[in-house]
């Protein structure tokens, strides 16, 4: 495993980190708590030393998950969650100081933790952004100890723009993929000369870039490729990176003539991480073996000049018109 530095928190975090959000179950299943171990310590055994979690992840079971591991291993295991999405309705105005030390207690509770090392944001609405006493409280919340370093999970670039403007905001969680070019054409440069450190999600784009799915594939009804497409739950975005299914379908299925088809998965997160702005990729794993899958991105080579001219291509004619002007 190889490692990167986070932003302005100094961490040095593995390149390949631990996505939470079907920690213990594929989505829409029961969550299990025998399975989340099992994954959490074969992540520590391949090196990795970073998971992202949120305090809506299973309803809280994750964090609580993740908070009974780290009493038991001796490694040192940085930890990032979320907070906001609790808020119905979800606006702006419910991102004030009592509502966030509220979340903030509840996570360090379920956790059993004194700090956390990273708060984000979850997704909050745009206005937000514009809002300088939201960050002005976090900062006042890291001054008392209970966090170590604040961000953001965003959808957009143009609100991952915003949030690095804020001189404390030390890293921002962003959807970056072979179907979502824009963030290195508008982004990145903004994130380096600010130190704010690159989480991404999504990488394969809720699945597509496993090169696994075909048009008659089918989800299960608790999953969100199943009831998300049209965004009528969260952000479009969140499901197949906001492309439309069938076109994904044609263009993994491109993708799978350039690198070898049954390994596209390592090479989608492979090319995320040739980009040297990125602190780390956090692949969502249901299974250890997934996950011993996803770590193998690291130990491979960067990729070749004609292979990254055939992302590009194939993102210019099937997905630029879908979702460049959207995130």
């Amino acid at each position: 495993m190889k490692y990167r530095i986070l932003g302005k928190t100094g961490f040095k975090i593995s390149e390949v980190s631990l996505g939470t959000w079907q920690l213990g179950g594929k989505w829409g299943e029961q969550f299990n708590e025998k399975t989340a171990r099992q994954i959490m310590e074969k992540a520590v055994e391949n090196g990795i030393n970073f998971f992202d979690t949120a305090d809506v992840y299973n309803n809280g079971l994750s964090e609580i998950a993740i908070g009974k591991f780290l009493k038991k291993t001796g490694e040192r295991i940085y930890i990032a969650t979320k907070c906001g999405r609790k808020l119905n309705p979800h606006t702006s105005e419910g991102y004030n100081e009592k509502n966030i030390k509220a979340f903030i207690n509840d996570s360090l509770a379920r956790m059993q933790v004194e700090a956390i090392d990273l708060i984000q944001l979850h997704c909050p609405p745009t206005d937000l952004y514009y809002n300088p006493s939201v960050f002005e409280i976090l900062e006042d919340i890291k001054k008392a100890g209970k966090i170590l370093h604040y961000g953001v999970s965003v959808e957009t670039v143009q609100e991952a723009i915003k949030a690095a403007d804020y001189p404390g905001v030390a890293s921002v969680q962003i959807i970056y993929n072979m179907f979502r070019l824009k963030p290195q054409e508008q982004f990145f440069g903004i994130a380096a000369e600010n130190n704010a450190g690159i989480i991404v999600r999504v990488p394969l784009a809720s699945g597509l870039l496993s090169g696994k799915f075909t048009k008659e594939s089918t989800f299960g009804k608790g999953d969100h490729r199943y009831f998300n497409r049209e965004g009528k739950f969260f952000d479009r975005g969140e499901t197949f990176s906001g492309v439309p299914y069938e076109v994904g379908i044609d263009a993994a299925e491109e993708l799978k003539n350039v690198f070898d088809s049954s390994e596209l998965t390592k090479f989608a997160i492979r090319w995320i991480l040739d980009s040297d702005k990125v602190s780390c990729v956090i692949p969502g794993m249901s299974s250890s073996s997934q996950m011993v899958e996803n770590i193998e991105a690291s130990k491979m080579p960067p990729l070749s000049d004609e292979q990254l001219s055939a992302v590009y291509n194939i993102y210019d004619k099937y997905i630029r018109e879908h979702v460049h002007a959207l995130w």
